[in-house]
This record gives structure tokens, sequence and C-alpha cells, in this order.
């Protein structure tokens, strides 16, 4: 993976997308069903040409780019005048730690890649978006990543979280977080970067969206 603002752009936008889908789902019960089959899907991808083919395409991505400008950008108000979702950013920054945790834990990463394997078998029975795909990335999520801790502490209606489904739903979004941010690091990205390049990924995240 090229080390470069075009991929770091990239995978921090499908970090957001994914944290995005979470927010969606904590506060409402629901999930744009384009959005999660975009997240999914980078999970069970085999060999992408790039960081853009692993998302399918920049317009599969125009709900992170868009959050991804609003997150990093300095004013509290979104365009349309909704408040900046602060947990977004806090679940985003949570997810690299992580991911920066799971490359130094060898049998916890051999683990889910085993897992991951095993989910992909199951696309030639099911569809992406079908429940059992989801339990199935929920469960590798829980039995790996959620033992390296800490544990992403998700907020929103209880009566939606409450829900067995929609928590399945919602550590399958997280699991896919933890591919945006590995891919974000092989990019060259790191906290730093994200502080010290806020202004030039807001740049090419706005160039990306002009594209589309």
């Amino acid at each position: 993976m090229e080390s470069n603002t075009q991929n770091r752009t990239i995978a921090l936008a499908a970090l957001f997308q994914c944290v995005t889908g979470v927010n969606q789902i904590a506060n409402t019960g629901n999930v744009d069903s384009d959005l999660y089959k975009t997240c999914l899907a980078s999970i069970l991808k085999d060999n992408p040409k790039d960081a853009e083919d692993l998302y399918g395409s920049l317009a599969d991505l125009k709900t992170g780019l868009k959050t991804m400008m609003f997150q990093l950008g300095s004013g509290q108000m979104t365009p349309d005048g909704k408040p900046k979702e602060l947990e977004s950013t806090r679940y985003a920054l949570g997810l690299i730690h992580l991911e920066n945790k799971l490359k130094n834990n060898n049998a916890i990463f051999e683990q889910l890649i085993n897992g991951i394997k095993a989910t992909q078998e199951k696309l030639e029975h099911f569809d992406i978006e079908h429940e059992n795909i989801t339990a199935s990335l929920a469960e590798l999520y829980a039995n790996t990543i959620s033992n390296i801790g800490p544990k992403i502490m998700i907020q929103g209606d209880q009566r939606h979280l409450a829900n067995p489904k929609n928590a399945a739903k919602i550590r399958a979004l997280l699991l896919a977080g933890i591919r945006a941010a590995l891919l974000w690091r092989q990019a060259g990205g790191n906290r730093w970067k994200l502080l010290i390049e806020r202004g030039k990924l807001q740049r090419q995240a706005d160039a990306f969206l002009l594209q589309l």
C-alpha cells in the first residue's frame, strides 16, 4: 500500500463511514443498506487492487468522505445545521488505537484472519447482508478485538442497543472499522498524522467529492 495523502484519505473516510453506521444503528435502530454492504465487503474482499478498490469506488465512500470533512473541521455544526457527532471521532480514535494493539498480538491477528476466511466461505451460500454473515463477523469481533481492549463503549438509545441483531451489526461495523484503521496505518497514517494533516486530508476529501 503506497503511503500518500490519497490513500490515507480513503482509509480515514472508510473509518468514519463505519462509525457513521454504528451511530445510525445506536440512535435509530437502522442503518443505510449501501453503507452497511460497503463496510462489510471491505472485510471479506480478497486481493484488492488498491485502497479505492477495497471499497468498490469513491462513490461508495461518499458518506464517509462527508462525515470525515465535518468531523475534522473546526466548526461545531454541519452544513445542514446539525451538531457535530463527537462520538464519531471518539469511536474512530478508539479503533485506530485497537488496531495498533492488534498489530502487536500475533495470536489474535491469526485468529482474526482464520475467522475472516471462514466467513468468506459462507458467502457461497448467503448474501453479504444476511444475518448469518453479520453474526459471524460480530462473533469474530467479540472473540478477538474485544479481548485486546479497551472496549469501545457505544452511546445511543438503549432500546436499540439492547436489540441482539443491532448489537451484532454494530460489532460487524466495528470490525470493518478495524480494517479501515489497518489501511490507514498501511498508508502511513498515525495519530500524529491525523493531527497535523487535518487540513490536507480535508482538502483531499473535498477533491474526491468533486469527482462524484
